[in-house]
């Protein structure tokens, strides 16, 4: 599905990426996990052709994209759907519902929306609505059901879950999952949290300053970690039993 080969980006002698290789395969779930300024960001504007690389290559169904003029990346503008961080931010606040979805639609608009919100899990009765009438959990639903509307291949899911309270990330992160498996997706899931990693992913990619430090499957790499940065990560992970040592040494 997509194939990303010794990858580097430079912004003004900076290196946001140095050697990235990946590979995703038809319906797998790979998480990119690292904190900020590990090169996430910039490796997903690179895979869906917001930006070129440097150097390598990049490769979406066994087509080039990272030199492909933009008139030549329609294809990949409906095949690849991202769902950002900030649903807010990524839906126009002077669309109905109704419009944010359909807006990639060329036909059989009603049948689609219907179907759409019904997957997402929002009433019928949401699309005459705004964004702003909706809570952080909803909106990121629409987000999901405009991002599913032209039938991708790919979906590119960039920190979905890190702006919503914590009572409603795992419904999120549960619709996604159900959503990848009935919509037959492959998923690219980025995240500062590897614990929110492991509960969507298979797969996952470390990520520290630019570079893939561990790679494999998701729960091998969380219950052994190789990585002295993977483990870090891990142990920085908030715990029941931490936070009540941390509870009683207060009192």
């Amino acid at each position: 599905m997509l194939e990303v080969r010794d990858v580097t980006r430079t912004y003004k002698r900076a290196e946001a990426l140095r050697g990235v290789s990946f590979t995703v395969q038809d319906g797998q779930r790979f998480g990119i996990v690292g904190e900020s300024g590990s090169g996430k960001s910039t490796l997903v504007r690179l895979v869906t052709a917001l930006d070129r690389p440097t150097s390598g290559t990049i490769s979406f169904r066994g087509t080039r994209i990272d030199n492909l003029p933009e008139r030549r990346l329609r294809f990949l503008r409906d095949e690849v759907q991202i769902v950002f961080q900030d649903p807010m931010g990524s839906l126009d606040p002077r669309m109905r519902v109704r419009d944010i979805i359909c807006e990639p639609l060329r036909d059989n608009k009603t049948e689609r929306l219907r179907e759409l919100l019904d997957a997402v899990g929002l009433p019928q009765e949401a699309a005459n609505r705004y964004p702003h009438q909706f809570s952080g959990g909803q909106r990121q639903r629409i987000s999901i059901a405009r991002a599913l509307a032209p039938h991708p291949k790919l979906l590119v899911a960039d920190e979905p879950v890190s702006a919503l309270d914590v009572s409603v990330r795992a419904q999120i992160l549960t619709l996604l999952a159900d959503l990848v498996d009935r919509y037959h997706l492959s998923l690219v899931f980025v995240s500062h949290d590897l614990t929110v990693v492991r509960q969507v992913c298979d797969t996952v990619a470390v990520m520290r300053q630019g570079e893939i430090v561990e790679m494999g499957d998701v729960e091998e790499v969380y219950r052994t970690p190789r990585h002295p940065y993977t483990r870090e990560l891990i142990a920085a992970v908030p715990t029941l039993s931490g936070a009540l040592a941390r509870f009683q040494e207060g009192t």
